[in-house]
């Protein structure tokens, strides 16, 4: 569907350019994107990777975009904003802003075709999973544009709710860093016992993928794969119950509540202006 359209990029990051990436590599060609990206270094690497010409501010070649993907951070979104609205009020609009509501940018790009969406750091790779959610205004068409756009960075999901979004945001838009803190115990801990940090790394980097890939293609609930590998009075077992003596899975639920909480406290601080 995409090799007919034209996609507007407002910032040329590392997101951004993780979707053209995808989006060349289903067909897609440089001249079907305009990239609005300020930056001299950001745009010089896009030129290299991509053949695409950034702009350094937004102009009249934005009007022939049939989606603007907005790729900016939350601060500045309002003032990124409006220098482009005059160009692309009949376009559909895909916001990766962490934060920002779709009441505070249909007002910001003038138009109500907005899909507003929760990526996380793994679609840098093509692993990422994204929470998507669109106003009444986005048709059914608009939303298979978006899902060929966003799959090229891994798996989405629509909620019903924008409220939702913030659920996402600190279990999966936030995930990636309880991860990478769990692989920075087990490391430590390796080291501790014995092993090279590097020893101790991959096997903590390959457990996790390894389960995540067996829970992946699993019916069974993580309840009951854990209960598969857990002998009573084994060593997962002894490891497991030190957890639960610590407080450690309330103190996770805890943990992720103070995100969503924090996410909610951002869209009201972002969508101010």
């Amino acid at each position: 569907m995409t090799t007919s359209h034209h996609i507007a990029f407002i910032g040329g990051g590392n997101l951004a350019s993780a979707i053209i990436g995808g989006l060349i590599r289903q067909g897609m060609t440089p001249a079907q994107f305009t990239v609005v990206e300020p930056f001299a270094d950001t745009a010089a690497k896009l030129q290299h990777d991509f053949g695409i010409t950034a702009l350094p501010a937004a102009g009249p070649a934005l009007a022939q975009a049939d989606l603007v993907v907005w790729a900016v951070k939350p601060q500045v979104f309002s003032e990124a904003a409006a220098p482009v609205m005059p160009h692309t009020r009949g376009a559909l609009h895909l916001s990766v802003a962490a934060g920002i509501r779709t009441d505070s940018i249909d007002r910001w790009v003038g138009t109500e075709r907005v899909v507003r969406c929760m990526p996380n750091t793994p679609a840098l790779v093509g692993q990422g999973i994204t929470g998507l959610f669109a106003c009444p205004s986005v048709t059914a068409g608009d939303k298979a544009l978006v899902e060929q756009v966003i799959g090229t960075t891994g798996q989405y999901l629509w909620v019903q709710q924008e409220s939702h979004l913030d659920a996402v945001t600190a279990l999966s838009g936030s995930g990636p860093a309880y991860v990478f803190y769990f692989l920075e115990a087990m490391t430590e801990a390796g080291v501790g016992m014995g092993l090279s940090a590097e020893q101790a790394y991959q096997l903590a980097v390959a457990t996790f993928s390894g389960a995540s890939s067996l829970a992946a293609a699993s019916s069974e609930s993580p309840e009951v794969l854990r209960q598969r590998v857990t002998s009573k009075g084994g060593t997962t077992y002894a490891a497991l119950t030190a957890m639960e003596a610590a407080g450690i899975k309330p103190a996770f639920v805890k943990a992720m509540q103070a995100a969503e909480h924090r996410a909610r406290e951002l869209g009201d601080e972002f969508g101010k202006v």
